[in-house]
């Protein structure tokens, strides 16, 4: 599934979400990727929203992971802060990808040990045109 679609207004990123939250199920992997203001976690407070969560969704940065629960057990995690894969492994995702949703911002350093199935989105935004590459 390779597109661009145009995020022109967050509108746009709401009406994302919603989609993804209507396909979504258990096992599914979200791996965000995107610098700084690109849109990231306004994304999943969406996702999360149309899944049912009804609390505060935050970005994990210093945490590395927020749990929530909606329709699914959610899992957000951040490895912006990690340091190597070693410490990607030490969280235990085999068991958090079974368990039921997952979103990670900032997945690359543990790109390699994404399933193949893991769902990318990568957000871009060049300050004037947003914009997400779902891969």
């Amino acid at each position: 599934m390779n597109r661009i679609i145009e995020l022109k207004t967050e509108q746009d990123t709401i009406d994302l979400a919603k989609e993804f939250a209507g396909k979504a199920k258990q096992g599914d992997i979200f791996a965000l990727y995107g610098e700084l203001g690109t849109g990231k976690t306004f994304f999943t407070q969406h996702l999360c929203k149309f899944l049912g969560v009804d609390e505060n969704v935050s970005s994990p940065s210093y945490v590395l992971m927020n749990e929530y629960v909606g329709d699914f057990h959610i899992a957000h995690l951040d490895f912006y802060r990690l340091g190597g894969v070693e410490e990607v492994f030490e969280l235990g995702l085999h068991d958090i990808f079974e368990s039921g949703i997952t979103i990670i911002e900032w997945p690359e350093i543990g790109e390699e040990i994404l399933p193949e199935n893991t769902i990318r989105l990568k957000f871009s935004f060049d300050g004037n045109n947003r914009e997400v590459k779902v891969i």
